[in-house]
């Protein structure tokens, strides 16, 4: 059993975060001592994966406790879904922009925004397309 300060560096967070996921149910500790918070294994497995899904960047912390919560709170695996389908799409929109970059790096024009006839050609198919209703 680890105190919330070993817990804490043993996961990579601060102690204030160990405190408030407790407070948001997403992880408790295990029991307490003298009142004071101690964890275990299952609780530092699921301490370690809410920082790997955080780390990410791309999980909030509801979408984090809904996942942990598991089948009993809703549908957990809708909430997975969904952000994979959310992730796709940034990725959809990242490789536009990587276009763009490599194209502007590429392109023997001084100032592409300017004077690139290819950019000025996507552009305005862009610009058609949102016209059309």
């Amino acid at each position: 059993m680890l105190s919330i300060g070993e817990a804490a560096s043993t996961v990579g967070v601060a102690v204030s975060a160990l405190r408030y996921w407790d407070e948001r149910g997403i992880v408790s500790p295990a029991s307490r001592r003298g009142g004071k918070r101690v964890y275990g294994p299952d609780e530092l497995h699921r301490l370690a994966a809410v920082k790997m899904l955080q780390d990410t960047g791309l999980c909030s912390l509801d979408e984090i406790a809904a996942v942990l919560r598991g089948p009993d709170h809703g549908d957990w695996r809708a909430v997975v879904r969904d952000r994979i389908a959310e992730l796709a799409e940034q990725r959809r929109k990242l490789a536009i922009a990587e276009t763009f970059l490599n194209h502007f790096l590429r392109c023997p024009r001084d100032h592409p925004i300017e004077t690139c006839p290819s950019l000025r050609d996507h552009t305005e198919r862009v610009l058609a397309a949102a016209e059309k209703p």
